[in-house]
């Protein structure tokens, strides 16, 4: 065991959340001590870990980008290595990658409410566990577990004698060259597989249970490209985010009300890229209401050029069993293959997984309610970054770290050391809801269980509407009789300094 270090903040990941809130941390809070923990050797988070073919954004990055740094690129849609670039240059332009500390993997966090501290256990790679204590615990650690995907248990799948890989574990030198390819899976990962696999494989087959919904979308943002030349750079980057925010939330607004006309309005875009003989109906027309799943983003048509092009296709059936040469369906059709890939989703996990408990008491985060969608009730000094199921992540996860740094300054100016959401006397017939309604997908229903409570009331809400959340997290007081400050008589404040790493 290592001695423990003070820090006023604890960043748990680096990758774009976790870059965000530092940056925002030293501007909204300068002098704050802080660390990023890392369990990776990496910075970058998901993209840096996926490696698989054509790894790109589904969301455009002028929303996906920081508010506070504009995307320069040409391109809306990007792949991954240039988003991993965006946020390695933002860390080292904001001095936040010095605070950076790889190889801890942190296990467990305890509150302490006699010294207003967290208690963080991390495991550095060594084998020996770092202590570290804060007054805030800020995780970013993302929202699925990096010890792999989700991966069903397949019949027969020992027989099969090619490789079968998941697109979070991606063989470096797969080869695939000229070789026939049954991709499992019908999200955005297998969206984005078809294409990039298809230029060098001689088949790629997406092998689906039920189908998804599917939109096709430039990768440049013909508007954003004419602004730059024409407007001062953060001007050009402000307009063109609050457009896309606008048409995302308009998008997805027309879903709830008018869910018949926008699925007509996607199947008839899909029919005139495909031509009237595709059957769309079976392989592109959902059981569910459009955004009761993400839409899948499709740039420059490019998966619909595969299939035009006959090089992709699509199958929807049920799987009987793997064989030797590939895969057997339940309608009897074989599917020869000589790679299969599964991409059949990512494993959730609550909080990085880490362990909490609160003056020795273990959290059990699916019996509590979510403040705000995120803080949790009756758990000091502890805040969480989930971003949206409708809109880009990184919207919110900039509007949570700005929360948090008001949070800081709030406490910093009155001298109080603990926040506490505290359920009022008035909550006490309060509703639970899910975390997130509507919304059907399985990475989320596996682990509904686990997952905070919504209420049926304000500030209890997980609203998943960016401009609600805006005014939530940063018009609204700080202070507002349900975040409880409190200042334990023991408690000893952990001075700020701004030369510390």
């Amino acid at each position: 065991m290592i001695s423990s270090e003070a820090l006023d903040v604890i960043i748990v990941g680096a990758g774009l959340s976790g870059v965000g809130a530092a940056c925002h941390l030293q501007q909204q809070c300068p002098g704050t001590r802080f660390a990023i923990l890392e369990a990776r050797d990496a910075m970058g988070g998901t993209w840096d870990l996926f490696r698989y073919p054509g790894i790109r954004s589904d969301s455009d990055m002028h929303t996906l980008g920081y508010g506070f740094r504009p995307w320069r690129e040409s391109r809306a849609i990007a792949d991954g290595p240039d988003i991993l670039k965006y946020i390695r240059e933002t860390a080292v332009e904001h001095g936040v990658d010095r605070h950076v500390r790889y190889g801890h993997a942190v296990k467990r966090a305890s509150w302490s409410s006699e010294t207003a501290l967290w208690k963080v256990l991390a495991d550095d790679g060594s084998g020996a566990t770092v202590e570290l204590r804060c007054n805030i615990l800020l995780m970013c650690a993302g929202y699925f577990s990096y010890a792999g995907g989700h991966e069903p248990a397949f019949p027969g799948r020992e027989s099969f004698r090619g490789p079968v890989v998941h697109p979070q574990n991606w063989p470096r030198g797969l080869d695939y060259r000229d070789k026939k390819v049954v991709i499992i899976g019908s999200g955005a990962t297998a969206m984005t597989l078809i294409p990039a696999m298809a230029a060098d494989a001689a088949h790629v087959t997406m092998l689906q249970r039920s189908p998804s919904y599917v939109i096709s979308w430039p990768d440049r943002d013909l508007l954003a490209n004419i602004l730059r030349r024409v407007l001062p750079e953060r001007l050009a980057y402000s307009i063109t985010r609050w457009k896309n925010i606008s048409l995302q939330q308009w998008l997805y607004r027309q879903t709830r009300i008018r869910p018949g006309t926008v699925r007509r309005m996607l199947l008839r875009r899909v029919r005139r890229e495909l031509g009237p003989d595709y059957a769309v109906d079976v392989h592109f027309s959902p059981r569910y209401d459009p955004w009761d799943q993400r839409l899948c983003l499709v740039p420059n048509s490019d998966l619909f050029e595969a299939i035009r092009a006959r090089k992709a296709s699509v199958v929807t059936d049920t799987i009987d069993t793997f064989t030797e040469s590939g895969v057997r369906l339940k309608s009897g059709r074989e599917l020869e293959a000589d790679v299969i890939v599964t991409a059949t989703g990512l494993r959730l996990v609550v909080l990085g997984g880490v362990e909490f408990d609160v003056d020795g008491e273990m959290v059990d985060f699916g019996q509590r309610f979510s403040y705000k969608g995120i803080m949790y009730s009756d758990v000091p000094n502890l805040v969480s970054t989930f971003g949206y199921i409708n809109a880009s992540w990184t919207l919110r996860s900039d509007l949570v770290a700005r929360f948090c740094c008001r949070v800081i300054e709030h406490m910093a100016a009155t001298g109080l050391r603990q926040c506490t959401p505290r359920l009022r006397e008035a909550d006490s017939d309060m509703v639970a809801r899910p975390w997130i309604e509507g919304f059907s997908s399985g990475y989320i229903q596996r682990v509904m269980d686990k997952l905070p409570k919504q209420g049926d009331r304000s500030p209890w809400l997980n609203t998943q509407n960016y401009r609600q959340d805006r005014k939530l997290m940063l018009e609204d007081p700080v202070d507002d009789g349900v975040l409880s400050f409190t200042t334990p008589a023991s408690s000893e404040p952990v001075a700020r300094r701004s030369d510390a790493a």
